[in-house]
């Protein structure tokens, strides 16, 4: 991803986010009453560039900082140490985020109307793991590292006119990849709309749930070759500055970028 799209794709995730509504949840909070530099606003806009430059680390995070003026004009701020990235992760309250993401999609609602809006919110279904580390000498069964074992939550939550509940939850050792539990995690549900990321990339699976018509949407690997098959009209007032119909895997698709 070349900085001209990053610059572009991040503007796009910045340019949604009501700054006012995060600023006052902050201020109520105190999150901020003694930063002097890495403040919330600055920790979110850190983190969504990181998301999108793959940055896998909070070594990387910084480093990259460190060394690109972009990224520095892009989040407005100079540099930053892991151990600070670290500390900040540990200070925000998963509230301020939780507000965040139920207040883009008031939004939403707002711009779609209520009655387009439930139909493309109404049923929105989060699939991600997180993994807990453990000790190797007591938990050699959930193999994972040389130093170390480890269990991985895979998770389905379903989000749905505002609410947010649990829908499964499958517990494994931490080795084995994410994609091995997305068949099960997956709601087959043509009115459904499943979210997830990169962990879960197979172009197979991909074509399967194409062709049963489940919806779902998530990130492609930099290296994914994109066969595009016709040039499709852009309007002149879009923010999307190439239109076509390209073909990923075995299946068409209609691809804006």
């Amino acid at each position: 991803m070349d900085n001209h799209t990053i610059k572009t794709v991040f503007k796009e995730y910045i340019h949604p986010l009501d700054a006012k509504v995060i600023q006052k949840m902050i201020d109520v909070t105190g999150l901020d009453k003694y930063v002097k530099k890495l403040d919330t606003l600055t920790y979110i806009h850190l983190f969504i560039y990181a998301q999108l430059k793959k940055l896998n680390s909070l070594k990387e995070i910084s480093n990259s900082l460190s060394r690109k003026k972009t990224v520095q004009r892009l989040v407005g701020l100079g540099s930053i140490s892991k151990s600070q990235l670290s500390r900040k992760n540990r200070e925000i309250p998963h509230e301020i985020l939780d507000v965040t993401l139920r207040h883009l999609i008031q939004k939403v609602q707002h711009t779609l109307g209520s009655v387009k809006a439930e139909k493309a919110l109404g049923k929105l279904h989060l699939i991600d793991s997180s993994i807990i580390s453990m000790c190797l000498s007591r938990y050699e069964w959930a193999d994972f590292r040389e130093t170390k074992s480890g269990i991985k939550i895979h998770t389905s939550i379903q989000l749905c006119n505002g609410n947010v509940s649990l829908n499964k939850v499958i517990p494994t050792p931490a080795r084995p990849a994410d994609e091995t539990q997305l068949d099960t995690l997956i709601v087959h549900d043509k009115d459904v709309l499943n979210v997830f990321d990169r962990g879960y990339f197979n172009f197979k699976t991909y074509d399967a749930y194409c062709e049963t018509g489940i919806k779902f949407a998530t990130r492609i690997k930099a290296n994914t070759i994109v066969h595009v098959i016709e040039e499709l009209p852009v309007d002149a007032s879009s923010p999307i500055t190439r239109h076509a119909i390209a073909k990923i895997g075995i299946m068409k698709i209609n691809y804006s970028w």
